[in-house]
C-alpha cells in the first residue's frame, strides 16, 4: 500500500493538533511521556485505527482520563459516517468504537 505524501502531512497536522487536547499538558509534557514509553506515539495509534476503519482522519485528542491516557481519533468513512474510536495510549488496546451521529 502506497503512502501518499497528503496523508503524511495530514499526520504531522493532526499529530500537533492532537497535543493540546491533552488535559491541559504542554507539548514537552506529551513528548516526555513518548520518549519514557508512557504513551504510545501517535502515528502507531493512527496506523491502528485506519486498519480498524477505513476513511478520513478528522480529529484526534490526546486525553488522561482515570488515570490513564487515552487517545481518541475521529474517521469519517466513505459514507460521510463518524466513527470515534477510543485506544489505551500505553498499549494501543481499542477501549471503545462508536458512530457519532
Amino acid at each position: 500500500m502506497k503512502i501518499s505524501p497528503k496523508t503524511y502531512i495530514t499526520a504531522a497536522v493532526l499529530l500537533a493538533c492532537a497535543v493540546p487536547g491533552f488535559a491541559g499538558e504542554s507539548q514537552d509534557e506529551a513528548k516526555k511521556l513518548r520518549e519514557a514509553g508512557d504513551i504510545r506515539p501517535l502515528e502507531q495509534i493512527l496506523d491502528k485505527a485506519k486498519q480498524k476503519q477505513p476513511g478520513r482522519v478528522v480529529e484526534t485528542e490526546l486525553e488522561k482520563r482515570s488515570g490513564r491516557h487515552v487517545y481518541e481519533v475521529k474517521i469519517v468513512d466513505e459514507k460521510g459516517v463518524v466513527h470515534e474510536l477510543k485506544y489505551d495510549a500505553k498499549s494501543g488496546e481499542l477501549l471503545k468504537e462508536k458512530l457519532e451521529k
